[in-house]
């Protein structure tokens, strides 16, 4: 196995660094402020191995020191999302990994999840295809989700025996589709069909399989263009509300909008209103 749970990348963190990044196991490219990280294996639809978890969750990581990236499009290439774990490269040898080794795999996969909810910039994922396994809790840690009608996603993990438990996905299905819903996909493993998933509130809206990614770029560009610093609070609080109460959560507001109401964008925000002009915003 060439992964070692312990290990880390070392990824350029500092301003317009990830605009120059050459991924190894996935296609990224940065543009207009918007990066694009493409799955790359579409004749098998895109799976993932211990080599590309790892890099996903270093890049997750080091998003959060990158300026030059203010919103990120997660999709895969060909007419696929992403397939989850390889059966070859990763089922395989979890068969013969002793519980050190098995529990370090699975607190790697975990850590991708916390990193994607931890870098400040809005996450759009686009998915068509299939979306299974944890290709599904990739797209669910994402902020928003474009999907189309041929889509099909599925929390696989019961179909090979494992609980649905998996990267988080008891914790955060429930709170985009409820539990009820959660708990039958999580149980059964089934196939859950675009109309469905945007019926339910896992897909913010279907797209025409050609327009997907045009469409996830659009939106991702319209965040880059907006005020940065407060979506990176937003979605700060989004993720740190879930263990709030009420009375507490909206403290916790109080001081964030305060910090957001000292910001340049804030002050550009108003005297562009004044004037009749639309704001441009520089994230400071």
């Amino acid at each position: 196995m060439r992964y070692l749970p312990g290990e880390a990348r070392q990824l350029p963190g500092n301003r317009a660094a990830l605009a120059d990044y050459q991924a190894s196991h996935f296609l990224f490219e940065v543009s207009g402020g918007v990066a694009t990280l493409t799955l790359n294996r579409p004749e098998r639809k895109n799976p993932l191995t211990f080599d590309s978890y790892a890099e996903l969750r270093d890049l997750f990581r080091a998003l959060a020191y990158a300026d030059d990236v203010k919103a990120v499009v997660i999709t895969g290439a060909g007419d696929n999302f992403c397939s989850g774990g390889d059966v070859h490269d990763i089922i395989g040898p979890l068969t013969r990994l002793d519980m050190p080794g098995l529990l370090a795999f699975t607190r790697m996969t975990g850590d991708l999840v916390k990193a994607i909810r931890a870098c400040p910039q809005p996450i759009v994922a686009a998915v068509d295809g299939i979306c299974a396994g944890a290709g599904a809790i990739l797209a669910l840690a994402s902020d928003i989700r474009l999907g189309t009608a041929r889509s099909k996603t599925a929390f696989l993990f019961t179909r090979v025996g494992l609980a649905g438990c998996d990267m988080g996905a008891c914790a955060l299905l429930p709170r985009v589709i409820g539990q009820g819903r959660a708990a039958e996909l999580l149980y059964t493993g089934r196939s859950m069909s675009g109309a469905e998933a945007e019926r339910w509130g896992y897909f913010n809206s279907l797209q025409e399989p050609e327009a997907l990614l045009a469409s996830a770029r659009a939106f991702a560009l319209g965040l880059a263009d907006g005020p940065t610093f407060a979506h990176g609070m937003t979605k700060k609080m989004l993720q740190q509300e879930w263990n709030m109460g009420v009375d507490e959560a909206i403290e916790a507001e109080a001081q964030a909008q305060a910090i957001c109401m000292a910001t340049n964008d804030f002050h550009r925000a108003y005297h562009a209103f004044v004037a009749k002009q639309k704001p441009e915003f520089e994230g400071d």
